[in-house]
Order: structure tokens, then sequence, then C-alpha cells
């Protein structure tokens, strides 16, 4: 394959517009340019990135309509409110009050938006690949998976797919196609099986076909993928969960406390 001048000198071969978005895109989600804060005007971006006024426009309507921008006709382009959330993953595992909300619900939302969880399917399936691998079984062997899918405030958050091994799930609600009052955690700890340790995988990837239209994705922009392994007794899976997020909408947050 020959590579262009530009790739061969190690330049940003992207066209401009979706350059200029990136060094915006990411002062906005790094808090540089703050919720509500105006962006720079068309005469500062043409002079700081040597662009033509239509240049600068598709850059901008590019974080329009990642929601990361907001502006009409007239009136300047700000940063709207609240589009960068902050997940702290350890939440998931907390099992939910009586009549409560989900613990790991009420953080996606913030505790200020509404956040909603829809059950999209309940049903057997042939694992393969890192899933089969972290429940500890072989490629192609059954196991029952719930997918679901988080939306805040209307809009899709989060796809979520959880596998469990079929000796587990068959018989209980976690092969029903409804609702688990109190989430899973409440459940494996009612069934046996309650969660002792957690292990989560990170990664960054391009949208498949089915998250861009699940997430409703503007753009080709990249979405986090978080595959997490819940442990029971013994240390043996009884959870595999694969969650997926638009990577621009999100930050995850760790804590870790030395031993």
């Amino acid at each position: 394959m020959t590579l262009s001048s530009s790739e061969a000198a190690g330049l940003d071969p992207r066209p401009l517009h979706a350059r200029i978005a990136a060094d915006l895109r990411d002062e906005i989600m790094s808090g540089d340019l703050a919720p509500g804060a105006k962006l720079p005007s068309t005469t500062r971006l043409k002079a700081r990135f040597d662009a033509s006024n239509a240049t600068i426009q598709k850059a901008v309507q590019l974080l329009k309509d990642e929601g990361l921008a907001i502006g009409r006709a007239g009136a300047a382009v700000t940063v709207r409110d609240n589009r960068q959330r902050t997940v702290r993953p350890a939440g998931s595992l907390t099992p939910a009050a009586d009549g409560a909300a989900y613990p790991w619900l009420t953080e996606a939302s913030e505790g200020a938006s509404a956040a909603h969880s829809a059950l999209l399917v309940v049903e057997e399936v042939c694992v393969a690949g890192d899933v089969a691998a972290a429940l500890g079984r072989p490629e192609g062997s059954p196991a029952v998976c719930r997918r679901q899918l988080i939306s805040i405030d209307g809009e899709p958050a989060e796809l979520v797919s959880s596998y469990y091994p079929p000796d587990l799930a068959r018989g209980t609600a976690l092969a029903e196609p409804r609702r688990i009052r109190g989430g899973t955690p409440t459940l494996l700890t009612e069934l046996g099986f309650a969660p002792r340790r957690s292990v989560d995988r990170l990664s960054a990837r391009v949208a498949t076909q089915e998250q861009y239209t699940a997430l409703r994705l503007p753009g080709d922009l990249p979405v986090l993928r978080t595959l997490r392994t819940v442990y029971g007794a013994d240390d043996l899976p009884v959870e595999v969960t694969v969650m997926v997020k638009a990577g621009h909408l999100y930050e995850l947050q760790y804590e870790f406390t030395p031993e």
C-alpha cells in the first residue's frame, strides 16, 4: 500500500474540519471549555486554525451533532450543560434497597436526570471470544443473555449485555423476560452466588452497526467497551457483562485503596 505524503510525513490525514472539531472536543471534555461557555468566535477559530469560514462552520456543526455544543443562527454557540458524565463502575455491584432505584442507574444519571433501563431481550445464546473466556466456557457453549438499553433524559446512553452460566440462570428470574427487583446483584445473592469480586477490562473501539444504531451515534466516533467479569465464591464467574457507551460523552472513574 502506498502512503500519502501527509501519512508518510506523520501528519494527521483527516479533513481540516474534523481535526478542528477534535481539538475543540478535547477542550470541552477536559473542561477547558466549561459547560455554558461560549465557543471561540468564528474569527478567532479561523485565525487559530488557518481555516476558511465554511471549514469552521463544518467543525462546529460536528460538535452540535454530537450534542457537545448548542446554538442557533444569529446566536453564540455554547458548550451544552452536563454532557460528559462520570461513571463509577463499582456502584453497579451494589444491591438496591426495597423500592429504590438501582444505585448504578442513579449513579449514571448523576442524581439529576431521568435514567431508565429498557429490557430488550432475554435469551439463550452461544458465547464466543472474550465472553466465553471470561465465563470459563468453551467456544459455542450456551449462556443466558439479558440485553438492556440505558437511556438518560430520553437519550440512549449505554447498551448492556449480561451473560450467565445456564446451570445458574435456568429456572430463575435471570432467564425470564422481566425486570429483576433489586437488580442482579440482589438476585445473585439470594440464589447463593453473592458477588465477591469484579474485574473490568476497558477498551475504545469503533462502533458496530448495532451499537451505532442503538446509541444513535452522530458520526464516526469511538465507543467505550467494558468487559466486566463478576466472581462469586471459589472465584468462579457468575456474570459477564459487556457495556458499551458513546466515548465522547462519558468518562469512567476508578478508585483504589493501597493494601
